[in-house]
Order: C-alpha cells, then structure tokens, then sequence
C-alpha cells in the first residue's frame, strides 16, 4: 500500500462520529426567547454543554460571528469529551452554528 495512502486514510475525519457529536451538542444545547417581542437575535442567550465556569450563557451574536478560536472553550470541550482534534472541533463548530442559527430563525 502506498504510504500517502495510508497517511489519507489515517488524516480523514469520521464524519459518522462527528455528526453524532454535532446532535450531542445541539440536543445540550438551549437557549431562551428575550420574550418581551423583541425582533433583535442580539437578545437571544445560548447556554451549551460547553460553556465554561465563568460564563453561563453567550449572546446569539458572538456564539454566530466568532472563529472557533475565540471560542477556546468549545474546542477544549469537543478535546476533553469526545478526544477530536482540531480540525474535527472546527467542523463540528461550523455545522453546530449552523443547525442552531437555523433553529432559531425558523423555530
């Protein structure tokens, strides 16, 4: 076997299992209505399985708008809870935003 075929074959994400781990993190993931008829995201509060000890919830605009680096808690989450690296973080990242900026929206 061609070893830059084994080494691809080694570098591929699983994406089964990081799907599983984006549907984790979006069933652990909640947050609240500002329930006052507000039309602005800016109100919304995403609290998450990751977030850290210091914060209990993050504004919808900085959880939507942020590289995953300035999110440095996530990343630890996705290493410590389910061993991913940092490009898997980063994909679970961007589909986690994704499916929760649509969830929002659309209810």
């Amino acid at each position: 076997m061609n070893i830059g075929i084994l080494l691809n074959y080694f570098k591929t994400m699983d994406y089964k299992f990081l799907n599983k781990v984006i549907d984790q993190i979006v069933r652990e993931t909640v947050w609240d209505d500002p329930g006052y008829g507000g039309d602005s995201l800016d109100d919304y509060r995403i609290y998450g399985p990751f977030v850290g000890d210091d914060y209990r919830w993050l504004p919808y605009n900085y959880m939507m708008n942020p590289t995953i680096s300035d999110l440095q808690s996530f990343e630890n989450h996705c290493k410590g809870v389910y061993g991913l690296n940092k490009e898997e973080s980063e994909y679970v990242w961007d589909e986690w935003r994704k499916i929760i900026k649509d969830k929002i929206n659309n209810g």
